[in-house]
């Protein structure tokens, strides 16, 4: 009997060969992750070697590789598709590829591994960026070498990018409605009140919003000598007024300089140094030439271009002010809705605000406009929510709010992960509602925008106003939606994945051209490099999460189910006759053939089979949770296997089910394999955490054998199918 905690079978056998280690990881859930250890150990067993993996999957680092392990190891095996520290491989022969190679080429890395270059550290020219950016000694196939990494980074980046335009907006929103006052400059705090602490450090946190960004697109290219220059160079973008700018270059000149350091750190790297020099190449030689050049080159070469922009979109604005009221509505609603916070959207609130006392009618469009992208990108996640993961979501819920409180920036999230969709869907709401605004002559007589501003009575025109807020942030949701579901954002085969979604099948293709829709000035991101994104079955948890050698197990408690804190592995009580995978699994949610020829109707089939139990409360909304998660991504493995899965509230309680397709149902798989054996697994919202991922761990490690395989597909009976699956445990 095992538990998640447990090495694969043959992890850290002794064999007659090199004593091998290897490291798996993807950036979602758990399924692959312990696919390629399974792959890797049995490719190891078999050549005679012996091999420790270790797996960095959602539910934290097991069997974590000692200093004992790594001095004895003759290489070392990354397959991983998210950042794996190296620093303790120092000395070792490393070979890194994505986590697709792990399973799919075990025994060629395994082969490949005496070949590949000795990682010395970060001052090295031998050793990568902390990313995986590249494989080492050519292992596995060209798409793994340099395997999505301007998409990881710019994932990297907007993940932990989300915590400071959440904090920072929405305690600006709270400050500003329940301590602000309306005043011709705006809607302003008393600098002696409460609240306007509380607004000072919103402010803080959105100040560093846009170093974040930076900071840690470089960071995932660059790993930990291209923090600093990442993250001063995005302060330099967001701080115009260091080149004379009278506006940042917000979230996209963040981007730019993130990319910039990134690949400045590894190039630096690569220069050779005498070795007295290079334990303090990481530390200081790194960072402190990748930041003056990086810095030097944005303020004194950028940074006039950026500067003269403004001017002239300035002047130009001057220009139509005597033109029709909609067709000036929608420049500025335009403008206002492409970079939220950038020069372009400053340009034209600046010019909306110099004019407040002149013409309040222009300061109205701009108004109407400044809440569309943060309303229309929450309205979105509420309309097609399984466009969107967990975070995404929650995220979504704060721009709604930090809408209403006229902050723009809330959609910032949301257009840094997929630029060519939503950029073009803001700038159309923002559009619309500034044609609307201008056309019905809104005024809004103070410098701020939203519709706090009609709520405090500074807008005159309230009814069209609002009518102009709702249009536009209809028509951001929509075309969102629409752009999103065409260019792969809901994909109902698997073959793709939103660029944004980061979950899904293997080798799924998403469009991130973000450096140079930045460099460009415009929304063209479908224009960049097409990358490769692998991510794993369980779908939603983003990059970041649980990538760290925790040794430590939260507890589970249902079922029975305990796990030391300290770090052991916790057992698992057998399960009643007739009853597999903690009792999750029985006899009447195994069906010997399903009747379904499709994906869609296998889901539907085998939600039906669960609902028997009785612990199925919607069945239907069960459909919706896992027809959301296939939209993600595909759920089928390959090796003929199919593993759908939800976490809803439509179950009151854990429960799997299996079924047999002799005959096979395509799934898109990314081996091209029909789904002959299929699992459903459906967990409640509330132990969605480690339970649906310790049976994804204990199926994904055991079907990983072909002989188990084969002995499931042909077991004559229920009862027969129940003893092959009883091994599990």
């Amino acid at each position: 009997m095992t538990s998640p905690a447990d090495p694969p079978n043959g992890a850290g056998a002794s064999g007659p060969g090199l004593k091998l280690l290897a490291v798996t990881a993807c950036p979602t859930g758990i399924a692959h992750t312990y696919m390629a250890a399974e792959k890797l150990a049995q490719a190891a067993e078999s050549l005679g070697h012996s091999m420790k993996v270790e797996t960095q999957g959602s539910i934290g680092a097991e069997n974590v590789l000692s200093d004992n392990d790594v001095i004895e190891a003759d290489g070392i095996i990354i397959a991983a598709d998210k950042d794996v520290d190296r620093t303790r491989f120092v000395g070792k022969r490393v070979l890194v590829v994505g986590v697709a190679d792990g399973i799919h080429r075990p025994q060629r890395l395994i082969e490949q591994v005496l070949d590949a270059p000795v990682y010395e550290g970060d001052g090295s020219g031998a050793g990568r960026g902390a990313s995986g950016a590249a494989a080492s000694g050519g292992g596995g196939s060209g798409g793994s070498k340099g395997r999505s990494v301007t998409y990881k980074a710019l994932m990297n980046g907007v993940s932990y990018m989300i915590p400071f335009v959440v904090v920072g907006g929405l305690l600006i929103a709270v400050s500003l409605a329940l301590g602000g006052d309306t005043t011709s400059k705006g809607i302003v705090i008393p600098d002696d009140s409460f609240w306007k602490t509380v607004n000072d450090i919103g402010s803080i946190g959105f100040e560093l919003m846009v170093p974040a960004l930076s900071g840690y697109i470089a960071y995932a290219i660059a790993d930990r000598p291209a923090l600093v220059p990442g993250m001063v160079g995005g302060w330099i973008a967001a701080h115009g007024e260091l080149y004379d700018s009278e506006a940042g270059a917000g979230f996209i000149g963040a981007i730019v300089t993130g990319f910039l350091a990134g690949y400045l750190v590894l190039w630096i790297k690569r220069v050779k140094v005498p070795k007295f020099v290079q334990p303090i190449m990481p530390i200081i030689v790194i960072p402190i030439v990748a930041t003056s050049a990086l810095g030097l080159f944005f303020i004194y070469v950028l940074g006039e271009p950026i500067s003269w922009v403004f001017e002239q979109l300035t002047d130009w604005l001057g220009g139509l002010t005597g033109t029709s009221a909609a067709v000036l509505g929608i420049i500025l609603g335009l403008m206002i809705a492409f970079d939220m916070g950038g020069p372009v959207n400053k340009t034209a609130f600046l010019f909306g605000a110099g004019l407040v006392s002149k013409n309040p009618e222009v300061m109205g469009a701009c108004a109407a406009a400044i809440p569309v992208p943060p309303l229309g990108q929450g309205l979105a996640t509420l309309l097609r929510r399984r466009m969107f993961d967990d975070q995404e979501r929650e995220t979504g819920l704060a721009a709604l709010f930090m809408g209403f409180f006229g902050i723009t920036e809330g959609a910032i999230p949301f257009a840094a992960a997929r630029p060519a969709r939503v950029i073009p869907a803001n700038m159309a709401g923002g559009a619309v509602a500034g044609a609307i605004a201008g056309v019905a002559s809104v005024e809004d007589n103070v410098p701020h925008g939203g519709p706090i501003v009609a709520v405090l009575g500074a807008v005159g025109g309230v009814p069209m106003f609002f009518v102009a807020v709702v249009v536009g942030t209809a028509v951001t949701a929509l075309v969102t939606i629409g752009l999103m579901s065409v260019g792969g954002g809901a994909v109902g085969s698997g073959a793709a994945v939103d660029s944004g979604a980061a979950a899904g099948g293997a080798d799924a293709v998403a469009g991130v051209g973000a450096v140079g829709a930045a460099v460009g000035g415009s929304s063209g991101a479908a224009s960049g490099a097409a990358e490769p994104v692998l991510a794993g079955v369980g779908g939603g948890e983003r990059a970041g999460e649980a990538s760290g050698a925790a040794a430590a197990r939260k507890a589970v408690a249902s079922q029975g189910v305990a796990a030391a804190e300290t770090g052991e592995t916790g057992e698992v009580e057998a399960a009643p006759e007739g009853q597999v995978l903690s009792g999750y699994l029985t006899e009447q949610t195994v069906k010997e053939r399903l009747a379904a020829d499709g994906k869609d109707a296998a889901i539907r089939e085998m939600a039906e089979l669960l609902a028997t139990t009785g612990k199925v409360a919607d069945a239907e909304e069960l459909v919706r949770a896992a027809f959301a998660r296939e939209d993600q991504g595909t759920t089928g493995l390959g090796e003929e296997i199919a593993i759908p899965h939800a976490k809803t509230d439509a179950v009151t309680a854990p429960v799997v089910g299996f079924a047999r397709s002799p005959e096979g149902i395509e799934w898109g798989a990314p081996d091209g394999t029909k789904a002959r054996l299929v699992f459903m697994i459906a967990v409640p919202e509330a132990d969605a955490g480690d339970e649906h991922l310790r049976i994804l761990a204990l199926l994904s490690r055991k079907l990983m054998a072909e002989e188990f395989r084969e002995r499931l597909l042909g077991a004559g009976d229920v009862e027969g199918i129940l003893g092959v699956l009883g091994e599990i445990e």
